[in-house]
């Protein structure tokens, strides 16, 4: 039933556009994980980018020519991700590509995007796509959540300010996991950090207790653990079970209220960065991004209400700014792809949900640490950390 709804979500969403256009559709391929583990952040992924295009293409398109989503489904899986890809540049002729929804996957099509010279805007959380050196190049790549360092810059600079110093790592094995792990132990000195213990667990294991008994034996001040998904909500209740009272912060990955739902009660307290979407309404009026923030939500939930399959996360908003960043140096450059590249490259002030992108050449990324805020988790809810 759920399928048959998003299908359904879907054609109103196609049909909703009748204006009439002067051009071609300017195609765009937008591959995300609509199964396999990664699923529940690639489906609603692509139902926000086909609703950010149904705003592009209401507002009169791109300098006349409506956008035209081709969408593909990698099922969290970096092989079929790059044939997806390749069949976006070399048979759909796609002028951009956006996504895939995972950090293996987005090193799975890296070269061939590179290779073909097409600018892809990944939705990915890990660094690596655009990090350069033994990563190879990423001219052409970009990608709109915050980098893994900026959040582990965030975390770090609150356990810091807490006075929580003494801590445990406890990440997944996976690329997104080994990510988050390097950059932990990179920036640990800069913030006077003493990591007292450091494992690891698989992204499909179903019980921690083992490392979790571990890590409580080194007695540190805070555990930080860096996952996505459901496995996430079993560090929780793992942690809850032992009877382990040190203070658990996830990373910028789990910030969803369905880390709630799985992880119950046992998810009271933690605490972990997100995007200012996840306080919307604890946003003041002077900040720059609560305007796009409330359309976004009221788009989301009060239009095409989404929320009711699934309730809006911190990674709601990541298609959307990779989508109209694109979609503005499409304007200002058309779809030339080096003319492209350079126009996202120039992106400045551009006001997102997941904060206020300033790009570079250097940077493909654009967001700084105050992208993000802490919060925690309080009666069920996801509030500001105290």
């Amino acid at each position: 039933m759920k399928a048959r709804t998003i299908i359904l979500t879907t054609l109103v969403l196609c049909a909703a556009v009748s204006l009439s256009f002067a051009g071609e559709p300017i195609k765009i391929g937008a591959f995300f994980a609509l199964s396999g583990p990664a699923g529940h952040i690639g489906t609603p992924t692509k139902l926000v980018a086909q609703m950010v295009v149904d705003k592009i293409n209401k507002e009169g398109g791109i300098n006349g020519r409506p956008v035209e989503l081709v969408i593909g489904d990698t099922e969290s899986d970096p092989g079929k991700a790059g044939v997806i890809a390749k069949k976006f540049i070399f048979s759909d002729k796609v002028a951009a590509i956006v996504g895939p929804t995972s950090t293996g996957e987005g090193m799975g099509v890296k070269k061939i995007v590179e290779e073909a010279g097409v600018p892809t805007f990944m939705t990915i959380g890990g660094d690596v796509v655009i990090m350069g050196g033994q990563f190879g190049p990423y001219t052409y790549v970009f990608k709109s959540p915050q980098r893994s360092s900026t959040a582990a810059q965030k975390l770090y600079g609150y356990l810091k300010a807490k006075g929580l110093t003494k801590v445990a790592l406890f990440t997944n094995s996976d690329a997104f996991g080994k990510d988050g792990l390097g950059w932990l132990e990179k920036l640990a000195p800069e913030f006077g950090i003493t990591l007292v213990a450091k494992e690891s667990f698989g992204p499909s294991d179903t019980d921690m207790t083992t490392q979790l008994t571990k890590i409580r034996n080194a007695a540190p001040q805070a555990i930080v653990t860096w996952t996505i998904g459901p496995v996430g909500s079993i560090v929780a209740k793992n942690k809850v079970q032992l009877g382990i009272t040190t203070p658990l912060f996830q990373c910028h990955g789990l910030p969803d209220p369905t880390y709630i739902e799985l992880a119950g009660k046992a998810s009271e307290g933690d605490r972990m960065p997100a995007t200012k979407l996840m306080i919307a309404g604890a946003l003041p009026d002077s900040d720059p991004q609560k305007k796009v923030i409330t359309e976004f939500v009221h788009l989301y939930q009060d239009v095409y209400k989404f929320d009711k399959q699934f309730p809006i996360n911190t990674h709601s908003g990541y298609a959307w700014d990779a989508i109209m960043i694109v979609a503005n140096a499409m304007k200002k450059a058309g779809i030339d792809p080096k003319a492209l590249r350079a126009a996202i490259e120039e992106t400045k002030g551009y006001v997102g949900i997941s904060g206020i992108y300033n790009l570079t050449p250097e940077d493909h990324n654009g967001l700084g640490v105050d992208s993000l805020v802490m919060v925690q988790v309080k009666d069920g809810k996801f509030v500001p950390a105290e």
